[in-house]
């Protein structure tokens, strides 16, 4: 049975999510379809400029994406301690961002006089729109609806675009947010429509390797979403940056890669990267889970104990992957 989104989301649980979107009848996302002749690459410009906008006006970081020719991958970070310190203006300005505000938020923005009735006003709409900047289905909502009004409307056509709705998989410790970013950023060559992370377009992997190559800046793409940062040694526990080292993600990233090219399952060289190091993954678990998350996967990856505990919480006796994981992390040595 399908379990209603408020249940499978809960910063209470983790503030890491794995979401996929895909399209149906065909539709393309980006990319060529042979059978039409048609081009659909300038729709990755469309989505990149709307998670641009969504990532700078909701309480949500963005650690990694891909654009596929009929899905995507995000994997995101919810951030809501930083709602309690916007203002209401700050509220306000951030939803009509994305969507149009009420006839009285917008004339408070413009500093008219309102009535007690408009103050009300304000305050209920406020209290709503505070609460949904940081709640992850409206995130994909505002993503997803804009985008599908686009396509459908150059395609001439009406209807679902997406399937019913996304999929989420929840991140429950630092292995499994890893494991999902570079699942997503090796999504075309494990597709085999790349070769290598340098030459996967509109992959947030791209965009970091470019900007570690030109200094922080990644010059050679149009502007894309921002992303979160990795920490520093001395910020490896602060919530605002990923637990890891930009340098090191690089480096896994280019080992697995060069081995899933290479069709040696499983095989990276004897000094292995450093992130398998230090979280003690093992080489050949580590190529199986990359190549295999959502497979090995459905709703949530974390240790078996962390999964049995997310599944006591949602009400279910089990969750599916609690014997990948006990496989997974068996390899982590205490």
């Amino acid at each position: 049975m399908t379990q209603p989104r408020r249940t499978l989301v809960s910063v209470e649980d983790t503030p890491y999510y794995h979401c996929v979107g895909r399209c149906v009848r065909r539709a393309f996302l980006c990319g060529f379809d042979q059978l039409s002749k048609r081009s659909f690459e300038h729709r990755r410009g469309w989505m990149q400029d709307r998670l641009a906008l969504l990532v700078e006006t909701f309480a949500i970081d963005l650690c990694a994406y891909t654009l596929m020719s009929n899905h995507y991958h995000l994997v995101v970070r919810l951030s809501p301690e930083r709602i309690a310190a916007w203002s209401d203006r700050e509220v306000i300005e951030r939803w009509t961002q994305v969507y149009r505000g009420s006839g009285a938020a917008l004339r408070y923005l413009n500093s008219e006089p309102l009535s007690d009735g408009d103050k009300a006003e304000v305050d209920r709409h406020v209290a709503v729109w505070r609460e949904r900047l940081g709640d992850l289905s409206w995130f994909m909502r505002a993503l997803n609806e804009f985008i599908a009004r686009k396509a459908n409307c150059e395609d001439e056509c009406t209807g679902h675009f997406w399937e019913a709705r996304f999929k989420s998989q929840a991140l429950l410790d630092e292995a499994a947010v890893l494991t999902a970013m570079a699942y997503v950023d090796l999504n075309p060559v494990r597709s085999k429509t790349a070769k290598s992370i340098g030459d996967s377009a509109f992959t947030s992997g791209q965009g970091r390797l470019r900007a570690a190559q030109s200094g922080g800046i990644d010059y050679t793409t149009r502007p894309g979403p921002r992303l979160m940062p990795f920490a520093e040694v001395e910020r490896q526990h602060q919530l605002d940056f990923l637990p890891f080292k930009l340098m090191d993600y690089l480096v896994l990233l280019d080992a697995t890669g060069r081995a899933i090219v290479a069709g040696k399952r499983g095989f990276i060289a004897d000094d292995q990267p450093k992130l398998l190091r230090s979280l003690n993954i093992d080489s050949n678990h580590w190529f199986d889970t990359v190549m295999n998350l959502q497979r090995r996967y459905e709703l949530a990856m974390g240790s078996p104990e962390k999964m049995l505990q997310l599944a006591k919480h949602w009400g279910r006796r089990w969750l599916c992957g609690t014997r990948s994981a006990a496989r997974f992390y068996a390899a982590v040595k205490p």
